[in-house]
């Protein structure tokens, strides 16, 4: 263990240790350290996709690019058998998704026949995002809209942001997932 023995320094790492709560600093974290809640209620630890990649996807049900549920499951039908997981992340934080979980839930079902993972509705934008979202946000990517994808690499980190208007298909996401399973 190291002592810190200047006085800033050591307002500095109590302060992280307080702030942080004895975790690793924001730039030693990756995707693996956080955790959401299923769509369905249960546990959705990020751990349990390490060696995985990940695009996750910061959806709403009332928007205009919803139609792009279709080439995620897509992504998901041609990818999946190699280790892509792709996780919906309802939110209304652009005013576009339904008012429960369960309703989202219903919607993807009925509407698109989704079966890759879903976490309950979150918060992405702001102070009061989910903790992966404030981590992608230190990263310097934020969602600016609904159906922006964020690339997790297989060992928890951020890869790249695609916009809304990339769907789920485009050649700069299959190609960047090809590279890193």
């Amino acid at each position: 263990m190291r002592i810190v023995t200047h006085p800033l320094r050591l307002v500095a790492a109590l302060l992280a240790v307080v702030l942080l709560g004895g975790q690793a600093a924001a730039s030693e974290r990756t995707a693996h350290d956080f955790a959401f809640t299923a769509i369905e209620g249960e546990p959705l630890p990020m751990a349990q996709f390490a060696g995985k990649p990940v695009l996750v996807v910061n959806t709403a049900s009332r928007c205009g690019f919803t139609y792009q549920y279709d080439g995620l499951q897509a992504l998901y039908d041609r990818y999946r058998d190699r280790g892509l997981v792709v996780l919906g992340v309802p939110s209304g934080d652009f005013r576009q998704e339904l008012a429960t979980s369960e309703e989202v839930k219903t919607f993807c079902e009925v509407n698109f026949g989704l079966d890759f993972p879903m976490t309950e509705i979150e918060r992405v934008r702001g102070g009061e995002a989910h903790p992966l979202f404030r981590w992608l946000a230190e990263q310097g990517a934020t969602p600016d809209w609904n159906f922006n994808k964020f690339l997790i690499d297989p060992q928890g980190n951020f890869v790249a942001k695609y916009g809304s208007g990339v769907k789920p298909e485009d050649a700069r996401i299959t190609g960047t997932v090809e590279s890193i399973l």
